[in-house]
């Protein structure tokens, strides 16, 4: 099998898949002082099936129970991520506003299209500290950030990345894709959009390489090992001012998958997360992954196989392949995408581009 990456190497590069941002990011914020907080909607146009695989031992959750393959509703119209910990789920009262705004959701009266119930999933990590307690995602952030999704949109310290720290150095959004250009799933996408918020280190500290260049090799990043200096200053950084955490995202693609197909879709993205953080899933975080599928690209020819296995599970394998791939291919851009906030120093401000 090969494959490419997309044409713009991120989650949007699946057809019907937008991404916006909301922050409040105070230039002169410290740890502790300032606005440094944010949120981030995965928007699905005209909906998508969904599922989630929650990992970490804390995680903070909305309508993932909904998620369940066993359960009755099977699309979703919005994902939201998210800081604030508990309190930034409120965001997603903002996202809904939106959508019913724009009568997207899932329709209860034939007479009335503005009838609507908008399903939004969402995840969020803990960044309090990073910036003002008092200061995080509300109504209004899930509002203005549903209504800034676009194809296009920035990486790094930004939406629910401002305030995401990995480890010792600063954490943010990330994103990757892979096309399939043979096999089973050719002509079909999956990216992943990733907030890198963990406990856990993502550098290796003998090398200053993030682990998650271990399946592509540092050169595919334009990276090189540390030097001894830069190294020391590195390995000498403090342990964050706290133990709660979280990585998050979303894993989408254009297959027509099913519910069941969606859930094994996330498990899989969750190898991803665990090849580029080190430890992964830990009782201190909330390691969160959703996955859609817009059912948007052209079924790919049958490959015969016995009838007690389903029709797709050969592009579900491809699919599940390449998740795992973009996942820790995105941890690795929201490190090398992230600007210092707070006094929290960045990969590029310790080990150079």
């Amino acid at each position: 099998m090969t494959s490419a990456v997309g044409p713009r190497n991120s989650i949007t590069d699946v057809a019907g898949v937008l991404v916006g941002h909301h922050h409040k990011l105070d230039p002169g914020a410290t740890l502790g002082s300032g606005a440094a907080t944010g949120c981030t909607v995965v928007r699905v146009p005209g909906g998508a099936t969904a599922a989630v695989d929650v990992r970490g031992g804390g995680p903070g959750t909305r309508e993932t129970d909904l998620l369940d393959p066993g359960n009755t509703v099977r699309q979703v119209n919005s994902v939201l991520l998210t800081g604030g910990s508990a309190y930034g789920l409120a965001a997603a009262d903002g996202v809904m506003r939106w959508l019913e705004e724009h009568k997207e959701g899932i329709p209860m009266d034939p007479a009335d299209p503005s009838r609507v119930v908008p399903i939004v999933p969402g995840a969020v990590i803990f960044d309090l500290p990073v910036g003002d307690w008092d200061i995080r995602p509300d109504s209004d952030f899930g509002f203005l950030a549903a209504d800034d999704a676009s194809a296009d949109f920035e990486r790094g310290s930004v939406g629910a990345g401002v305030g995401a720290r990995a480890g010792s150095i600063k954490g943010g959004i990330g994103t990757a894709s892979v096309r399939f250009t043979d096999g089973p799933a050719a002509g079909m996408t999956v990216g992943a959009l990733i907030v890198a918020n963990p406990v856990g280190s993502v550098f290796d500290p003998r090398t200053g390489l993030p682990w998650g260049t271990g399946t592509d090799g540092p050169e595919y990043f334009g990276l090189r090992p540390a030097s001894n200096e830069q190294l020391a200053a590195a390995n000498a950084l403090p342990v964050k001012g706290t133990v709660l955490n979280t990585t998050i995202g979303v894993i989408a693609t254009d297959a027509a998958l099913d519910p069941s197909a969606c859930r094994r879709l996330a498990t899989t993205a969750h190898d991803g997360l665990a090849r580029a953080i080190r430890p992964a899933h830990s009782p201190l975080d909330g390691d969160t992954l959703f996955a859609l599928a817009t059912g948007s690209a052209e079924p790919a020819p049958g490959f015969p196989l016995p009838p007690a296995f389903p029709a797709d599970l050969l592009i579900l394998d491809q699919l599940c392949t390449a998740a795992a791939v973009c996942v820790e291919r995105a941890i690795v851009d929201a490190i090398l995408s992230a600007a210092p906030v707070a006094g929290i120093p960045s990969y590029s401000d310790l080990f150079g581009g």
